[in-house]
């Protein structure tokens, strides 16, 4: 029997990458698992290569859309992994609406899902992680807008709405946790190295071989297991190729 047998699983940014391997995660322990993401074509391909795997289409962003998954499916756990592809240019070469795209996505997506959590219905005991990463720690390259402060922002939110569920004794549990290296077989991954290579002045394939430490959505999605079935479900961690750890 699975460590989520009998659990209901909720991955909002499922579709791919990072989200598509949590939700995978959660399916091989025995998790019922609504993958949720903004498009219908990589959902369905998600359906066809998961058999069990539930699907429902909505963007994360819009203020309906958390009432809208909750019906769906009530979670036991909630992943928030949804976001958008940081920008590839120095500060002062982006637009503001290029700057703060991780803001109007990534964030809104989780401020949206983590104060629909708050007013209820969620039940006590559920576990809400947000997916932030490793910029957020080492603040980023000069290069991505403000997707490291909008990272950041996601271990300030989980800790502020940790506090309001224990202020309200309402018993739920928020985590954030961030990946801490690139990983290049995402969307989010590949950005990043081909920016950093650019920025550089040298070829993806050598910022690759350069790499350390390196985790895999695979390694993420384990530790989203990890991190909800274990006795710490609280706080802020990070995940690399060593393993899962408290985050500093």
């Amino acid at each position: 029997m699975g460590s989520l047998q009998g659990q209901n699983i909720v991955v909002v940014g499922a579709s791919r990458g990072v989200g598509r391997s949590i939700a995978e995660a959660a399916l091989s322990e025995g998790a019922t698992v609504l993958a949720v993401a903004r498009g219908e074509p990589a959902l369905a391909q998600f359906a066809r290569e998961a058999p069990g795997v539930k699907t429902l289409a909505v963007d994360a962003t819009v203020d309906s859309a958390p009432e809208e998954v909750f019906a769906a499916l009530k979670p036991d756990v909630l992943v928030i992994c949804a976001g958008a592809i940081p920008p590839a240019a120095p500060v002062h070469e982006l637009s503001w609406e290029e700057f703060s795209s991780n803001w109007e996505t990534d964030i809104k997506a989780s401020f949206l899902f983590c104060g629909a959590a708050l007013r209820g219905p969620l039940q006590p005991g559920t576990r809400i992680v947000l997916i932030s990463s490793g910029a957020a720690l080492s603040g980023g390259p000069p290069f991505c807008g403000g997707y490291a402060g909008a990272k950041r922002m996601h271990m300030f939110l989980a800790g502020y709405c940790q506090k309001e569920s224990d202020r309200l004794e309402l018993g739920l549990h928020f985590m954030d946790l961030a990946p801490m290296r690139i990983m290049p077989d995402t969307g989010v991954g590949k950005a990043g190295v081909d920016g950093f290579a650019a920025y550089s002045g040298i070829k993806p394939a050598d910022f690759i071989a350069g790499m350390t430490d390196m985790q895999t959505p695979a390694d993420v999605g384990r530790a989203v297991v990890k991190l909800v079935t274990g006795k710490s479900q609280v706080g802020s961690f990070a995940v690399s190729g060593r393993g899962l750890v408290p985050a500093a």
